[in-house]
Order: C-alpha cells, then sequence, then structure tokens
C-alpha cells in the first residue's frame, strides 16, 4: 500500500517582524557598554557597580527586562548559577549565567541563542586588567540583545532563550552550567546558536571577509555510543547528525535573505585545536552550531592592551565592523525565528526498500505537526536534492533505490515553518 498524502507546497514565511534589519548602531552602542565595564573577567569584582563582570551581568539583564517591558513581560529574565572550581580558578569561583525566556506555546520546547560576557587578557588569571572583549565576545553579547528586541515583537511555539555566559574563558563552565539545566529541567532543545567572535571582517593578515560567516557543527555525534557510531556510519549518515541538519538549515535561510551572508559550513565542532560553548550542549546530545566570523585576527583575541614594533594589539572596538555584525545577527534571528515557529524534529526515522527499487520511509508522530517533509538526494550529493511533502507517518519513494539515496524526514507547521531534517537510518530489529 502507497502512502503518497500530499501537501500543496508550503511556502517557507517568516514572521514579518523576523524580518526587521537588525541596526548596527544599536549593536555598536551595545558592545560599548559592554567595553565601558573596564574587565569582565570572570573572577572579577563581581559587586562593583561599574566595573567587573558582575556589572556587566546586571545591564545585561537590565537591558532583557526592559525589552520585556516592551512587548507585555514577554521575556522573564532569571540566573542561574554554581561555584566551579578548576586549573584556570584554583580557588573556585561562582559562574553566574544570565537567561531571558521568552515563553513559546511549549514551554519546555526551547531554541537557545546565546553569547559569552567574559573577556581576558594575555594572562587568563589576570582578572584585574582591562580586558575590554570588543569582539570576543561583546559582539555575541549584543547579537543577543538585538534578536531579543525583533523577535520579541512575536509569538512563536518553542520558547526562546536569550543567554549571557559566564566562564567561558576558564572552561566553557557557564554553558556546562546551562547544558545540565536544560537536561535537569527536561527541556527538549531544538537548537542551539552559540555566537562567539562575530564582529569583525579583517584578519590577521589583512584580508577581509565580509561576505560569508563560518558555521561549526558536528557530524558524528559527542553524544553517541560506539554502537550508535557504527550504525550511523552503516547508514551513511556521517554527514546528517542533528548538529550538521542545523548547520544546513542555516545555510539554506542564509541563501533567502537579500544583502546577506553565505554560510560557510565548516565541518567540524570548531576551530582546529579550539572549543566554544556548544560543546558542553553536543556532549548531552543536543543540536548545536557555533557562528564566528569569516577571518579572524588574532591580534585581537586574548591579548594585554599594548602597542609592540609598531603592532597593535588588543581586542578593541575600532577592530569590528557593525553592518556585517548586523548580518551575522539577522542571519541568526531567521534561524531562530523558523525554528521556533516550526514543531520538533521528528524522531525514529528509518528507510527500507533492501533488494527492492522503491524506499519506504517511516517516522514517529509530531505534536503540532500539520505536515511532513521528507528529503531526499544520491548518496554522492552533500545536500538534500528533492522533497515531498505528505501526511501520516509513512510514504513510498517510488523508484528511489535505497541503496543509492539517503533520505530525511522534517516537520511542518500549518504556516509552513520547517523543523531541521531528521535523517533516516535502518528501521529498528
Amino acid at each position: 500500500m502507497r502512502y503518497l498524502f500530499l501537501l500543496p507546497l508550503l511556502a517557507v514565511a517568516l514572521p514579518a517582524t523576523a524580518r526587521e534589519t537588525p541596526r548596527p548602531e544599536r549593536l555598536r552602542a551595545d558592545v560599548e557598554r559592554l567595553v565601558g565595564f573596564g574587565t569582565r573577567h570572570t573572577a572579577s569584582d563581581p559587586d562593583h557597580p561599574t566595573r567587573g563582570i558582575g556589572a556587566a551581568r546586571r545591564w545585561f539583564a537590565a537591558e532583557l527586562t526592559r525589552i520585556g517591558n516592551g512587548c507585555g513581560d514577554c521575556i522573564t529574565v532569571a540566573n542561574i548559577a554554581r561555584g566551579f572550581t578548576g586549573p584556570r580558578a584554583p580557588g573556585g569561583v561562582n559562574i553566574v549565567d544570565v537567561l531571558g525566556f521568552q515563553q513559546g506555546r511549549d514551554p519546555k520546547r526551547v531554541v537557545i541563542v546565546m553569547g559569552h560576557i567574559d573577556s581576558r587578557v594575555s594572562d587568563v588569571m589576570n582578572a584585574t586588567a582591562d580586558a575590554p572583549g570588543a569582539n570576543d565576545d561583546a559582539s555575541g553579547v549584543a547579537l543577543v540583545l538585538e534578536a531579543a528586541r525583533i523577535l520579541s515583537k512575536q509569538r512563536f511555539d518553542a520558547t526562546i532563550v536569550y543567554a549571557a555566559l559566564s566562564g567561558e574563558e576558564q572552561g566553557l563552565w557557564g554553558a556546562q552550567l546551562l547544558a545540565e539545566t536544560a537536561r535537569e529541567r527536561g527541556w527538549t532543545v531544538t537548537a542551539v546558536l552559540n555566537n562567539d567572535i562575530v564582529g569583525n571582517t579583517i584578519g590577521q593578515d589583512g584580508r577581509r571577509v565580509a561576505d560569508r560567516v563560518r558555521v561549526f557543527s558536528e557530524g558524528i555525534r559527542a553524544s553517541e555510543t560506539i554502537e550508535q557510531q557504527v550504525a550511523r556510519r552503516a547508514a551513511g549518515g556521517e554527514d546528517d547528525g542533528p548538529s550538521r541538519a542545523l548547520a544546513k538549515a542555516v545555510d539554506s535561510i542564509a541563501a533567502t535573505i537579500p544583502g546577506g551572508l553565505d554560510a560557510f559550513l565548516d565541518r567540524r565542532p570548531d576551530r582546529f585545536g579550539r572549543g566554544g560553548d556548544h560543546e558542553p550542549f553536543l556532549k548531552l546530545g543536543y543540536p548545536a552550531i557555533r557562528f564566528s566570523v569569516g577571518v579572524e585576527n588574532y591580534d585581537a583575541q586574548h591579548q594585554d592592551l599594548r602597542t609592540v614594533g609598531g603592532r597593535v594589539l588588543g581586542d578593541t572596538i575600532d577592530r569590528m565592523d557593525f553592518p556585517y555584525l548586523a548580518k551575522v545577527t539577522a542571519l541568526n534571528v531567521a534561524t531562530i525565528a523558523r525554528l521556533a515557529a516550526a514543531p520538533a524534529a521528528p524522531d525514529g526515522v528509518s528507510i527500507d526498500g533492501a533488494l527492492a527499487t522503491d524506499t519506504t520511509v517511516r517516522w514517529s508522530a509530531v505534536p503540532g505537526a500539520a505536515g511532513y517533509r521528507i528529503r531526499w538526494r544520491r548518496n554522492d550529493a552533500q545536500d538534500w536534492t528533492a522533497h515531498r511533502d505528505v501526511t501520516g507517518t509513512q510514504a513510498l519513494l517510488p523508484g528511489i533505490i535505497v541503496d543509492d539515496h539517503f533520505v530525511g524526514v522534517s516537520a511542518l507547521s500549518a504556516g509552513g515553518a520547517e523543523s531541521i531534517t531528521t535523517f533516516a537510518g535502518r528501521p529498528p530489529r
């Protein structure tokens, strides 16, 4: 029996408010304010009224509260905190994350957009020297605030979490705290968008790269057991784990933004030999990616403010490109708007068709889904090349030989918003 209940092709239209253009001058003002706290080192004075990480966190919370007041208290601000000890904080430090919750129709399903509010200089233990941290990572925190300004004007199915994390430079501790909080509270995490160093276009060697943003993602999941990894490789799904699927969704969204950026899909979890705040989420199995600039300037990262032989070092605001940061923000906003408006991604997606010329696809029903989009491609392609919209939870793809094609399924809202695509593996035995 063939299950080919076709839906009309649903145009994936973002809410009108999500198409509002991020404003470079607001992003600049937020970065200037964050730089103005002198240092935001994780171990800096948490109680000083105008200097240090405590003052910066209180300002961020106040800004989110102000944005929430403008939308009828649609954003609730809260802190989560825990003490951490490690080589970069041997005496221990209290890690505080500031979170804004824009509650959706489903309070347990979340899309997280985040940056880290802490900064540092050359000596990671130096908690008193000026550490402006303009690009690393006031840029990401400013992006989070601008996203809240735009997205707070619309209600979504999923809850949006706006996060400023602490302790990134000490060991990704704020991200670990938030990821473990998500697990403890039973959140269904649709996506984690980590924005870290997203505001410059001039690189170390002077080249300018202003046409793209790098999107880092894992293929094989860090959270999978060896048996699960073997099964993924057997099905050919190394390039289609949830985080890679999220990155591919970002790529498709980027192509729809006039005058926007190319999403450069960097097929690594992060930069070579380095890490970021999305990684604790990956360890717990959540779809998470990192946005970072197309080219980095290492003289503006983790540096004391100084000039050596005419070479200027330090992460200062004059090295930033705010129209570029606005474009990275726009891509984040469009991604959040789509995924928060869509249902959750399907579970239990499998294919069958060995020794046949047709492929059967099955999946579990997704609450709130108006339909589903089956996607497929030949095995020698990286991106989906064809799709069919259906209802029900089973369909037959005539003439699609399972040996030569990859298949995935996403969920659609009544308005056409699409979840990330779940790769189809072998059916359970």
